[in-house]
């Protein structure tokens, strides 16, 4: 099995190299990431430059790719260029989580969301943020989840988000498949002046909400569980769509 590894914290970050070891115990690794952090550019492309890239060695041993793009950018070169016809994309280890309304400003996210653009089965990887993050208790976790998906998912390629909470790498936990959080947060700033007396605001990072009834990935990574998300890119609401349909709405000539 080839596999296409990337990330958002850049080619250098502890997570990503963590993840590589394990996931050589199944196939092949071929590392095309970021050359330095793309945390929160979302499913960003680089149209208006060239993206330069460069090999990086550690010692004698070829790690991979450095992109000086985006983790998306990353994803569609390695297709296309630099590691070619890969069965599986990995995305991570980010060193935060990637849960809730996060899942659309992620970069990590969206470097599996455009691995499954080309129908390749994709995971996006992310450790709750801690300064002394386990990653390789992380990665060990995580290409146990991975093997098992390969196992049981169905024919066609699929597309997964795997958050891992700090709490269980500290004790045993259990795995719940979960959809999304859509619960808002994080909208608040500190506004603070610069030495000019000019206003600037700085995003506070705010918690999310507490658990409500629904269960969702949010609620479950608070009480310490592993979570898996089934994602999909189509955006189209269907049931709207239907409604709109029957709609009969003339348009001007003129």
């Amino acid at each position: 099995m080839q596999i296409l590894l990337t990330n958002d914290d850049g080619i250098y970050a502890p997570g990503l190299a963590a993840l590589e070891r394990e996931l050589l115990h199944i196939g092949k690794v071929g590392v095309v990431a970021p050359a330095v952090e793309q945390s929160g550019v979302g499913h960003s492309i680089t149209f208006l430059m060239p993206l330069v890239c460069k090999e990086i060695f550690d010692g004698d041993r070829r790690r991979g790719w450095a992109v000086e793009g985006s983790p998306a950018d990353c994803v569609k070169l390695g297709i296309f260029e630099l590691c070619p016809r890969p069965d599986l994309i990995v995305s991570g280890i980010n060193g935060g989580l990637n849960a809730g309304i996060n899942v659309l400003y992620s970069g990590t996210v969206a470097a599996a969301i455009e691995g499954a653009f080309f129908g390749i089965t994709s995971v996006a990887v992310s450790l709750e943020y801690d300064e002394h993050a386990q990653f390789d208790k992380a990665a060990r976790l995580a290409r146990r989840v991975i093997e098992y998906i390969l196992k049981h998912k169905g024919p066609g390629p699929q597309l997964y988000n795997l958050n891992i909470p700090t709490a269980a790498l500290r004790q045993p936990t259990q795995l719940r498949v979960v959809p999304m959080g859509v619960a808002r947060y994080g909208e608040q700033y500190l506004k603070r002046k610069d030495p000019k007396g000019r206003n600037y605001y700085w995003a506070t990072n705010d918690p999310p909400p507490p658990a409500g009834e629904d269960e969702s990935d949010l609620s479950a990574l608070q009480q310490g569980f592993v979570t898996l998300t089934p994602l999909q890119y189509d955006m189209t609401k269907q049931t709207v769509l239907r409604d709109m349909q029957t709609w009969s709405l003339s348009l001007p000539n003129d």
